[in-house]
C-alpha cells in the first residue's frame, strides 16, 4: 500500500480498524507471556490504539510505529499526554512517560532501533499489508528483533477473491511459513462473520480471526 492510501484514510476518518477499548485478546493472553516489568514492546502500525496505553499500564516501555501524523497526534491528545517531539533517523519521535510513537515508514526502521524490544504486539499490522509487503515486514522482524522476543499476533483469514483488502487475508500456512524458525502457538480461532456486515455483503460465509503466541 502506498503511504497516500493511509494518509487519506486518517484524513477522511475512515478508521474502522480502530477499537474503542483495549483488545480483549491482549488483556486475556498478554500476562501469560511473562515479560518482565520495564521490557520494551514493539507495536507496529499502531494508529492511535488504546493498546499502547494498556501495555504501558502493565509496566512496559512501549514503542509504537505509525505512518500517519494525525494518528500519532490523536493518541497523545486523546490521552491528555504532553508529548516531547524529537527526531530519530527517518522518524519524528513523540514520547510521554513510557510511551514512544515513532511517526514514519515502518520499513525505515534499522535493526538497532528495535534490538532491545523483548515484546511484540501485532493486532492490525500484518493484515494491513499486501503480500509482498508482508514478506518484507516479517523479514525485518526476524532480522531485527532479538532472539527470545515474544508476543502476540492477530490475523484474519477469509476468501480474498471475494473481497479486496485491507484488511488482507493471512492464512495459517502463510503465518507459519513467514515465521519459519519462530515458535508459534495458536491460542484462539474465532468466527466473526456474524458481526461483519461488510464481509457478508461481499458474499463471504466465513471470517476467521486467529490469535498466535509467537517467539523468535
Amino acid at each position: 500500500m502506498e503511504p497516500a492510501f493511509w494518509h487519506r484514510k486518517w484524513a477522511d476518518n475512515q478508521i474502522g480498524f480502530h477499537q474503542a477499548q483495549p483488545s480483549p485478546y491482549l488483556q486475556r493472553h498478554w500476562p501469560a507471556l511473562g515479560l518482565a516489568e520495564g521490557s520494551r514492546v514493539l507495536v507496529p502500525l499502531c494508529g492511535k490504539s488504546l493498546d499502547l496505553a494498556w501495555l504501558a499500564a502493565q509496566g512496559h516501555r512501549v514503542l509504537g510505529i505509525e505512518l500517519s501524523p494525525r494518528a500519532v497526534e490523536a493518541f497523545f491528545t486523546e490521552h491528555g499526554l504532553d508529548a516531547q517531539v524529537s527526531r530519530q533517523g527517518a522518524f519524528e519521535v513523540w514520547r510521554s512517560g513510557d510511551v514512544q510513537v515513532w511517526c514514519g515508514d515502518f520499513f525505515a526502521l534499522r535493526a538497532e532501533d528495535i534490538a532491545d524490544c523483548a515484546g511484540l504486539y501485532d493486532r492490525a499490522a500484518m493484515i494491513a499489508l499486501p503480500p509482498v509487503m508482508r514478506e518484507r515486514y516479517l523479514a525485518l522482524l526476524s532480522r531485527a528483533l532479538p532472539v527470545g522476543a515474544k508476543g502476540l499476533l492477530v490475523t484474519l483469514d477469509y476468501d480474498q477473491k471475494l473481497l479486496a483488502g485491507p484488511p488482507f487475508s493471512v492464512g495459517d500456512d502463510e503465518v507459519r511459513q513467514g515465521l519459519a524458525g519462530w515458535s508459534l502457538q495458536a491460542l484462539e480461532t474465532n468466527e466473526l462473520i456474524g458481526e461483519s456486515p461488510k464481509f457478508q455483503q461481499a458474499g463471504l460465509t466465513s471470517l476467521l480471526e486467529r490469535v498466535y503466541r509467537v517467539q523468535c
